[in-house]
């Protein structure tokens, strides 16, 4: 009995009997799910896998050495995303290719002289096989990056086969305005909201079903590919990464805890005004919010007379040991989501933004340098347009939150877990 599915006849593999040993109420990775059924689904062909560190089962085995290793898995070529497939090169940098040290496998960079494999790079393969981990927020590039490998293999005519593992900011939450025509890029490739809640898998089936994988400028025809996704086991849309007993393995340097991956929607835009030190160069990237200037205790104040449902601020001092601060002490606050579920996770630093507006208008960002960045990262130029007239979060919140409804909509008739 083949134990794969195409994405949309199963509702989820999860219910199926398991052949390998679990633990109650513990989630089972898509990889180990391929494991316990034999491989079957790649059995006989020519397996390329596109992974990360990330990519690891409950013993922290990676994903390359469980599929190299396997007699019945025939691994021939590694392809290497942001940081590379062992994550040796740091962010932003290029990713080389080569041969894997370890297993003698041609590594193909997907991350340097170009984003998309080229048909060369797929000759020779009848699966691609993804296994990253998600943090779950449209701006990170490894889901830029599976929606370029489904876009070449459906020229090329190659199955692709996504391990599916846990959102870390669950199956609930979604947030923030879809991604605009000219708005496009590496950062913001599809049109879905910033925050999405969809798995990996859930999310390859949506763009691919949905015509949303056809380029960042939208002239290229909808291509959809071969797809399949093995679901884990055991997951369930209420679920924090912390309750799947799940170890974490950093995807990339600066999310290098769950906690990170939870308050990186709340915070990475606001880093992208570059008058604020986010946390990234300390030790809890994207948790803070500070500046030399800064009086910690009266920012705290004034966030607290907002009473923003769900989230919570403490003062804090830091040094930060790299990037243009480093070596000088910073004052700000870093935050806490006390309920997750009530908390509109991504405008926790436009409220921010605010409150050291109000407390210090001789430091506005605006008019600012890199403004389409800014623009990129939010899907569109509307909320930078809004807020800087003001800096006030009730001139955007109508905007941010319009497509969040629509969108858990659409997006349901592509989940896999309840």
């Amino acid at each position: 009995m083949k134990r794969v599915f195409t994405l949309f006849a199963v509702i989820c593999l999860a219910a199926c009997a398991s052949k390998a040993q679990e633990t109650a109420g513990e989630v089972i990775p898509g990889i180990e799910v391929l494991e316990s059924y034999g491989f079957e689904e790649l059995q006989g062909k020519r397996v390329g896998l596109v992974t990360n560190p990330s990519g690891v089962d409950r013993k922290l085995r990676s994903t390359i050495d469980i599929l190299f290793e396997a007699p019945e898995v025939n691994l021939v070529a590694l392809f290497g995303p942001e940081h590379g497939v062992r994550g040796d090169a740091y962010a932003g940098d290029k990713v080389e290719g080569g041969k894997d040290p370890k297993t003698g496998l041609p590594v193909y960079s997907l991350y340097g002289a170009t984003r998309e494999p080229t048909q060369e790079m797929l000759r020779g393969i009848d699966v691609m096989v993804y296994d990253i981990q998600d943090v779950g927020t449209r701006c990170y590039t490894f889901i830029s990056t599976l929606g370029l490998v489904m876009r070449a293999c459906a020229k090329a005519d190659v199955e692709v086969l996504v391990l599916d593992r846990p959102n870390p900011l669950g199956g609930l939450k979604v947030e923030g305005p879809i991604v605009e025509d000219g708005f496009h890029s590496f950062v913001s490739e599809f049109k879905i909201p910033f925050v999405y809640g969809l798995t990996v898998g859930e999310l390859a089936g949506l763009i691919n079903e949905e015509g949303l994988n056809c380029g960042q400028t939208g002239t290229e025809k909808h291509l959809k590919c071969r797809l399949n996704v093995i679901p884990m086991r055991g997951w369930h849309r209420n679920m924090l990464y912390e309750d799947t007993r799940l170890p974490w393995v950093l995807p990339s340097p600066n999310i290098p805890s769950v906690h990170s991956a939870i308050c990186y929607p709340a915070c990475g835009i606001g880093g992208e005004f570059g008058h604020l030190n986010i946390g990234v160069g300390y030790t809890i990237p994207f948790q803070t919010f500070a500046a030399e200037w800064i009086d910690a205790d009266a920012l705290k104040a004034r966030l607290d007379s907002y009473n923003i449902p769900g989230t919570a601020f403490r003062t804090i001092h830091y040094k930060p040991l790299s990037g243009a601060l480093a070596g000088k002490l910073v004052h700000g606050v870093e935050f806490f989501f006390t309920d997750f579920a009530a908390a509109t996770v991504t405008l926790t630093q436009f409220y921010v933004l605010q409150a050291v507006q109000e407390l210090y208008p001789d430091h506005n960002p605006f008019p600012m340098k890199k403004t389409r960045m800014l623009d990129i990262v939010c899907g569109t130029d509307y909320v930078r347009k809004a807020f800087e007239k003001r800096l006030k979060v009730e001139d955007i919140v109508d905007f941010w939150n319009k497509d969040a409804r629509d969108f858990k909509t659409l997006s349901q008739k592509y989940y896999l877990y309840r």
